[in-house]
């Protein structure tokens, strides 16, 4: 704990020049919040999901997601096949940590198999099984979440095949326990979540503006490609491609595949365009994901036109209503009718497409609302809302501009965070458009 508050405070002081923790300080970070989840939250989501063993089983560069986010920060991949096992006594109030592998898997999981000793490890992993005599075993299978499917085939085929007859009637699905695991935040986690969406947000305000930007000259292709250059320069990823488009005066509103998709050539920027962006960044095993506006200023102007501000209120407008609409133990699909019906009452056009965040981009956890799918989703928009969680606010409305006899789309996307506390933004939001200069 000691070392990852040095470390924290370290990517703070480190973050206002720009710069990113070193791969070594980063290793640091991440083993130490493993751990502390293992130690700390695992239990409590056994617990929740009245599961007293969970088996995960992966093989190299086909790992489930779950297992994927579970492994020490100098595994870049699960190893051969590699066998997690948690069983859990609640009587006790103990969890073991189990790998049935090869190598040892981080400073959390003992090793639970010599092969030298017993070289099947099937009959391994069922001895451990045989001895601990769970009632309810997981395996991640799940129709709703890819992300809690993680047990392919091969390996379920191969595990009946040498499970006792006595426990194949205990298996269960571990969507809840596997999205539960994905979807909740650590408090460790939420010391350094901010600071994850600070870099992303200065990386937008670099890119949108005159350091980049030379209207009349500059592609919206050329901003996407710097965007991806930048990361790469500052050692980071990102989780999908960006984009940047365009709107403007006598140009017809795109649809909404066509404003989030790249085009190879781009459109030139020019004075009086409104930007779009919509981009994301991979750090310490979490993800941000951000959509950011900014307005190309006219020579002589020094602000963007009132009737473009007055326009973007109204997206923030939306984003309060669905955020009010937050209360742990909804579904998604609730808040979405909730949040869509108050916005039409207000006379806004909205559309809601929010998302958890956090160890995935599009991450585990209840939807509220795809940009296809505005009356629901089904499987993944009826989870409930619950603490702790991290969500990707994205959303856009339709504004008539009479100035431009059309209408034009604001889209937004901040993370925010849902906590006993209530609903707080990682970072702020975006309250104004971003202006560059055209001079």
């Amino acid at each position: 704990m000691y070392k990852l508050l040095l470390v924290i405070a370290l990517l703070c002081v480190l973050n206002t020049s720009a710069q990113i923790l070193p791969e070594r300080e980063r290793a640091t970070v991440i083993n130490e919040i493993l751990n502390d989840k293992f130690k700390n939250l695992l239990p409590d989501l056994m617990d929740k999901a009245a599961v007293d063993m969970w088996i995960i089983i992966s093989r190299e560069y086909n790992e489930d997601p779950v297992l994927r986010t579970m492994l020490p920060a100098t595994w870049l991949n699960a190893r051969r096949r590699t066998i997690l096992v948690f069983s859990r006594n609640k009587e006790t109030d103990t969890l073991e940590s189990l790998a049935v592998a090869r190598y040892e898997v981080g400073e959390s999981i003992e090793a639970a198999w010599d092969p030298e000793k017993k070289p099947e490890q099937w009959k391994a992993l069922i001895d451990i099984i045989e001895k601990r005599d769970p009632q309810k075993i997981a395996l991640n299978s799940s129709k709703n979440y890819g992300l809690a499917d993680g047990l392919v085939k091969t390996d379920s085929d191969e595990f009946m095949d040498y499970l006792p007859l006595k426990y194949k009637n205990r298996l269960v699905s571990g969507e809840d326990l596997a999205v539960g695991w994905i979807e909740t935040r650590s408090q460790m986690e939420m010391e350094i979540y901010p600071q994850l969406v600070e870099i992303t947000k200065n990386i937008i305000r670099e890119a949108f503006s005159e350091e980049v930007i030379i209207p009349g000259e500059t592609t919206t292709e050329d901003v996407v490609w710097w965007m991806r250059q930048k990361v790469t320069d500052l050692g980071l990823e990102t989780w999908f491609h960006p984009t940047v488009s365009i709107q403007r005066d006598e140009e017809a509103l795109e649809d909404h595949i066509s404003a989030f998709s790249s085009n190879k050539e781009g459109k030139i920027i020019y004075d009086g365009d409104l930007l779009h962006c919509d981009f994301g960044i991979t750090y310490l095993r979490l993800n941000t994901d951000c959509q950011q506006m900014a307005y190309v200023l006219k020579p002589g102007e020094t602000e963007a036109p009132e009737f473009l501000q007055q326009a973007f209120k109204k997206g923030n407008q939306v984003q309060d209503i669905l955020t009010e609409n937050f209360e742990t133990g909804k579904s998604g699909n609730q808040i979405l009718s909730e949040s869509l019906d108050q916005a039409r009452e207000e006379g806004l056009k909205p559309m809601i497409y929010t998302h958890p965040l956090g160890l995935y981009g599009h991450s585990a956890g209840t939807t509220i609302g795809m940009w296809d799918s505005q009356d629901g989703v089904p499987g993944s928009g009826e989870y409930l809302l619950n603490e702790n969680t991290v969500y990707a606010i994205e959303l856009n409305t339709s504004v008539f501009l009479r100035e431009w006899n059309q209408e034009i789309r604001i889209m937004l996307e901040e993370a925010g965070f849902w906590g006993e506390g209530g609903f707080s933004y990682l970072n702020g939001r975006q309250e104004e458009l971003i202006l560059i200069s055209s001079e």
